[in-house]
């Protein structure tokens, strides 16, 4: 499985980006999708997941109300949108992916890794 995450850039606070990841390879008939994310010197933090069906998505206490996490399985690609962003939003952001239905929280639960994508917010 390869993940190939975009969307990545430079924004002002109170900004907006859009991130992509796009899965391929022997993803496996359902899998579950989500963003993590790592600022220099903290450990990875969990942002959001969503289901096979987009039915249920959770979201990190930091970002709830301001990202909003959609997958579109024709394509195979999950998406985040980014808005109301803040300087402590900056860090690297991961796509995951884990195989089945199961939902995730943990890195420890993640089967597969996108390469990241760097987002940072000025003040």
């Amino acid at each position: 499985v390869q993940l190939q995450a975009s969307g990545g850039g430079l924004v002002q606070a109170g900004g907006s980006l859009r991130l992509s990841c796009a899965a391929s390879g022997r993803t496996s008939s359902t899998y579950t999708m989500g963003w993590f994310r790592q600022a220099p010197g903290k450990e990875r933090e969990f942002v959001s997941v969503i289901n096979w069906s987009g039915s249920s998505t959770v979201y990190g206490d930091s970002v709830k109300g301001r990202f909003t996490i959609s997958r579109d399985n024709a394509k195979n690609t999950v998406y985040m949108e980014m808005n109301s962003l803040k300087p402590e939003d900056t860090a690297v952001y991961y796509c995951a992916l884990r195989r089945g239905m199961a939902i995730f929280y943990s890195v420890h639960d993640v089967g597969y890794w996108g390469q990241g994508t760097l987002v940072t917010v000025s003040s």
